[in-house]
């Protein structure tokens, strides 16, 4: 049986400046929190007299009652992260550093939860907000999880400063790299330098910098790494609030268990639709609409490495993770960019097996998509598997079936496969425009929605989404993604690509994962660890077949919660197939 849990909305503490016009600070961190299916408490440090057009007054709070908010909320209402914004003046910065070194020594739980600063310098009229030129942040080094200053507090946060008629509008990239990096180093901390005003080499994109050290739940090739993350400009005055948005939708997104990478390019996608659908409310700039989950993955980022990781001379991988338009080695040619062959028919129940005999006998019994995943060890040498991995090809064929082989693509190209799966770390070695030019479908793992923007960028055959439960035919360095991600996830490509859902799936659970509106469904041991494989494979397609209102009738996705028929329910990520 699933186990359910009650699902509470995660608390997120904003730690910030009042904004009496309502359009930036606690007012729309509470309202993006909020927004985003969170419980938002308050830490007011400063008190404002603004509206849309000029920073009349700033006014901080006293220390005493700055460090009694924080105690109070520290008693009752304990944070899944935390948020910070406008901080008046060195007084205050050193006592929430303290504060928070504190919080974070109290124990392990503590020592998790992500911290966001937004290291809020000016208003976006342009009046300055702090009651000093500068902050020395480094009280926080080592104390929180992402800085992220736009262009002009990037290098005002630089300690090695060049004379303030310098504007950031005059920098450089590689003047955004450096600065960038030195920050991420100097305080410990992942780094966003936002582009928005950042020079005319953004052209009509707003390209933000993301530089970033080790991250739990996220691939090895994905940290200590360096990513632009690339949006269309919109072109709109009403930007107002525009930093505060982002810092608080990210803590929010990580508040609801994304790791930060994808917290990071949500964010992104909501801040752009915020602007686009955004409000004029008084003579000067508006403010960013709040516009809900975002599930349109047109306006999620291009992610593009920069000075990362050695892409071994992959052209294709290049072409889609490179620098893109600021790279002149970028090639762009429209063979480059073509995706590759599609599917010629729906997968639906997709067996994943090991075992040449037993893939016969599936497709015996008219399976229509099979993986073959074999590996080296010292009982199945290279030459058997490129036996194995050729007679699988011919079985496809003569079943007239779509056979993919797993990772082994060098075989699978040789031998003129249907289709190939690779995983992403893989991505990275194979000959992805040979690939693509033999007429070969590929399918990509994803583990997170930031693997998910990674592989649909190389326009794939179909993108797997996982693993949705603990599994023990691989191991992970993310967690299980549960059901209200993979609804998420599904939603997100559901126009665009094909998409299944993998990871430690059988009957049980099945109702469930066809209501997410996952395209198709990966088994593994369902079948491999059956008495009877064939008939545990005819008694899966046969209940994924069935009508929808004849199991689960709905799955609808609100402020973070997941509503399945009668059931209002929240993360599930607990919830497990019986056999583990």
């Amino acid at each position: 049986m699933m186990s359910l849990q009650e699902h509470k909305k995660p608390i997120v503490w904003t730690i910030a400046g009042s904004d009496s016009g309502g359009g930036a600070g606690i007012q729309t961190d509470i309202a993006t929190i909020n927004d985003l299916g969170g419980f938002a408490c308050s830490v007011i440090t400063t008190i404002t007299a603004q509206n849309s057009v000029e920073v009349k007054l700033v006014e901080p709070v006293s220390e005493e009652i700055l460090s009694a908010q924080l105690a109070a909320l520290s008693e009752d209402l304990k944070p899944a992260a935390i948020k910070i914004g406008l901080i008046a003046n060195q007084q205050q910065l050193n006592l929430i550093a303290e504060w928070l070194m504190g919080f974070r020594n109290q124990n392990l739980a503590n020592k998790a939860i992500p911290v966001i600063v937004d290291p809020v310098m000016v208003a976006s009229c342009g009046d300055g907000l702090n009651q000093v030129a500068d902050l020395d942040f480094s009280p926080f080094k080592g104390l929180i999880t992402l800085i992220t200053p736009n262009a002009q507090e990037l290098f005002r946060l630089n300690p090695v400063r060049q004379p303030s008629h310098q504007l950031a509008k005059q920098k450089t990239k590689q003047d955004v790299y450096e600065a960038a990096v030195i920050v991420n180093q100097q305080l410990k901390s992942h780094v966003i330098a936002k582009g928005g005003d950042a020079g005319q080499w953004q052209g009509d994109t707003a390209s933000d910098l993301f530089v970033c050290q080790q991250v739990n739940g996220v691939s090895e090739s994905h940290q200590y790494q360096k990513f632009w993350l690339t949006s269309q400009r919109i072109n709109t005055r009403n930007n107002h609030g525009s930093g505060c948005t982002l810092s608080s939708a990210i803590a929010s997104f990580m508040a609801h268990g994304y790791v930060l990478h994808d917290a990071i390019v949500m964010a992104k996608a909501y801040v752009s639709k915020g602007l686009i659908v955004s409000t004029q409310h008084g003579k000067g700039s508006g403010s960013l609409a709040k516009t809900g989950w975002p599930e349109d993955i047109s306006l999620y980022p291009k992610v593009s490495t920069y000075h990362g990781s050695d892409i071994a001379g992959n052209s294709l991988v290049k072409n889609a993770l490179s620098e893109d338009k600021f790279t002149k080695e970028a090639n762009n040619t429209s063979s480059e960019t073509s995706g590759f062959a599609q599917l010629e028919q729906e997968i639906g129940v997709y067996p994943v097996v090991n075992d040449l005999d037993m893939l016969e006998s599936l497709l015996k019994v008219d399976c229509t998509t099979v993986q073959l995943r074999v590996k080296h060890s010292d009982e199945l040498s290279l030459d058997k598997i490129e036996q194995q991995i050729q007679q699988a090809i011919t079985l496809g064929r003569d079943y007239n079936a779509q056979v993919f082989i797993n990772d082994h693509w060098q075989l699978a190209l040789k031998h003129g496969a249907f289709g190939i799966h690779l995983g992403q770390e893989d991505v990275e070695l194979a000959d992805l425009v040979a690939i693509r030019d033999a007429g070969i479908a590929i399918g990509l793992s994803s583990h997170s929605i930031f693997e998910i923007l990674l592989a649909h960028q190389l326009k794939p055959s179909y993108i797997a989404l996982g693993h949705i439960f603990p599994t023990t035919t691989k191991v992970m360095p993310s967690k299980p993604q549960g059901l209200l991600k993979l609804a998420r996830y599904a939603a997100l490509l559901q126009p665009i690509c094909p998409t299944v859902a993998i990871g430690g799936i059988d009957e049980q659970v099945l109702d469930a994962i066809k209501a997410t509106k996952v395209s198709s469904v990966a088994v593994v041991r369902a079948v491999t660890e059956s008495n009877y494989p064939t008939t545990a494979f005819k008694r899966l397609v046969k209940q994924w077949q069935q009508n929808s209102s004849d199991t689960l009738t709905k799955i609808e996705l609100n402020h973070g919660e997941l509503s399945i028929g009668e059931l209002s329910i929240g993360e599930l990520s607990n919830c497990e197939p019986s056999h583990g």
